[in-house]
């Protein structure tokens, strides 16, 4: 029975929940976008509609329910049936260090040795004096994969220091001058978690790895904090115009977090952040915490990023077996496991969110069993683990994923990169857990997706059709890497969206196209539902609307 006062309390609910209705809906929206093709990011397909806008966030959702709000006051959009879908985030980039290459040499279009050395030397020969030659992007594997050394480019460079990165990020090659600048000789002992490459006779070949990178680094002068603002801000107006609203920023140094404070400190940034620290520095965040919170959902921060081994292309991804192309090695831990253990059972126990690059299966392995541990001992809460990459799984180790709640951060370029050569490397057996999305996915893991930028593109797009098709960048897999491991559409697009929103807690104001939410957005001149998966990346961004402002219009 229903007593007399739940019955007054429920009638005056339900009263003030129907004024509540109708005092928004009489209320004025401030722009009003019809005639679109919206998908939600919840719906299994798009349909036409509208959406209303008030302030910052998305106030109506439908052609009716939008309409019924249009004002004198309104701005009203008519999109001509253009598509219409939430915001995209990349997961991953590496923002200040991909925004300052904007600027660098890329090597990406080196198809040879004879290119690579004679762009590089074209750069020392227009290069200031005193300046570094600094750039990214080259790959061995393009000319069959004989790796470089400094041999290739001292005649072309001279007292010119150069440092260029394999465009994994694991692997430099300096010429003569900058290993004088760097201390790099055949005396100097190896670095834990690297590897400084030497010839027969012991002498440093140029290229170091990982770890060792550390000591060109600390020779390479820093750019100032004008000169890092500034290209983060060419990296803000890129990534808008290729649809992005959001993009997590897991990084190794504080390079990124210091830069995006400083642009907020004088507004709004105009693409939103999520800005992880060194997982060393736990302590050093912590204390930010305590004393300024976690920012806003302009500049966010509350996660740290570790590094538990290196990559495939460098043959630094740990695995459980010696590498089929070089039996010397398995790979190398970047940071040792003991290391790893003790920094995120304290990050996690503070309330930090932790995510660990990890790539070989060895690793992959290992983190899981970190996780675990971690877990047992702080106790259940909504944690939120992340791996990033999580590239070369053992079988037994995928259903992990949501038995942990671990994140699956991936970044599906990769695969049509890595896929052209992944085989040299590990051999048929092993690629069964390779790049395993959709066994991830069918497994119930939560699947978020980035770039990796500068690795890879900063453009959603190439990342969804490479999902989608995973054909390889060499043509040599028209049918699909690995076919099995296809992601539909609809799985790739919320690698993008929602389940992005819900790799930074923010899955409650994020990632779907409803009231309340933030009013995050993209307006496309193709329905990526009816389009040809060969014809993704030919879509174009028209406008992309953050905070209810239009941020970038084609």
């Amino acid at each position: 029975m229903i007593s007399r006062r739940s019955f007054v309390a429920g009638t005056l609910c339900a009263t003030s929940i129907l004024a509540a209705s109708r005092a928004r809906a009489a209320e004025s929206l401030d722009v009003a976008y019809v005639n679109a093709t919206v998908w939600d990011g919840i719906s299994d397909a798009p349909r036409a509609g509208a959406i209303g806008v008030s302030a910052d966030r998305i106030a109506a959702v439908g052609t009716d329910e939008v309409h019924a709000r249009i004002t004198s006051k309104t701005q009203l959009i008519d999109l001509h049936g253009a598509f219409v879908m939430p915001g995209m985030t990349d997961c991953h980039t590496h923002f200040s260090l991909a925004s300052l290459g904007l600027s660098q040499i890329n090597l990406r279009n080196a198809h040879t040795p004879q290119q690579f050395s004679a762009q590089i030397g074209q750069a020392a020969h227009a290069a200031r004096p005193g300046r570094w030659v600094l750039g990214d992007g080259w790959d061995a594997d393009q000319w069959g994969g004989q790796l470089p050394d400094k041999s290739w480019i001292d005649p072309l460079t001279g007292d010119v220091p150069v440092a260029v990165t394999r465009y994994d990020l694991h692997m430099m090659l300096l010429n003569s001058a900058a290993l004088r600048r760097a201390g790099i000789d055949r005396n100097t002992p190896d670095v834990p978690g690297g590897v400084i490459v030497r010839d027969a006779q012991g002498n440093p070949t140029g290229l170091i790895k990982d770890g060792a990178t550390i000591l060109a680094k600390r020779a390479i002068p820093l750019p100032t904090d004008q000169d890092v603002d500034e290209a983060v801000r060419r990296g803000i107006a890129l990534g808008l115009s290729k649809g992005l609203t959001k993009v997590h920023t897991p990084e190794l140094d504080w390079m990124t977090h210091d830069s995006l404070r400083r642009l907020r400190a004088h507004g709004e940034t105009d693409l939103r952040f999520y800005s992880f620290v060194p997982l060393k520095d736990w302590e050093r965040l912590v204390q930010l915490i305590q004393q300024e919170g976690t920012g806003d959902d302009w500049v966010r921060w509350g996660g740290v990023k570790a590094l538990a081994d290196g990559s495939l292309g460098s043959r630094t991804a740990l695995f459980t077996a010696p590498y089929d192309d070089d039996r010397t090695t398995r790979g190398i831990h970047v940071t040792s496991p003991a290391d790893l253990r003790e920094w995120i059972g304290q990050a996690d126990r503070h309330g930090l969110q932790v995510a660990t690059h990890a790539i070989g299966d060895a690793a992959t392995h290992e983190v899981f069993d970190i996780y675990a541990e971690i877990i047992k001992k702080n106790g259940q809460r909504d944690r939120r683990f992340r791996m990033e990459h999580a590239q070369h799984l053992l079988l037994k180790d995928v259903p992990r994923f949501r038995e942990l709640n671990v994140i699956a951060s991936i970044q599906p370029y990769h695969a049509i990169d890595d896929g052209r050569w992944a085989i040299r490397r590990l051999g048929a057996a092993r690629l069964k857990g390779s790049f395993a999305y959709r066994t991830m996915v069918d497994a119930g893991a939560h699947v978020c997706c980035g770039s990796d930028w500068p690795v890879a593109p900063l453009d959603p797009l190439t990342g969804i059709q490479a999902a989608v098709l995973r054909q390889t960048l060499d043509g040599k897999n028209p049918g699909g890497w690995l076919p099995d491991q296809k992601l539909t559409l609809r799985q790739a697009l919320n690698g993008y969206v929602r389940e992005a929103a819900y790799a930074a807690f923010a899955d409650d104001r994020m990632g779907t196209l409803a009231p309340g939410y933030l009013a995050d957005f993209i307006v496309m001149d193709q329905n990526l539902f009816t389009l040809d998966p060969a014809r993704i990346t030919q879509a174009k961004v028209l406008r992309t609307v953050v905070g209810g402002r239009a941020r970038f219009v084609a």
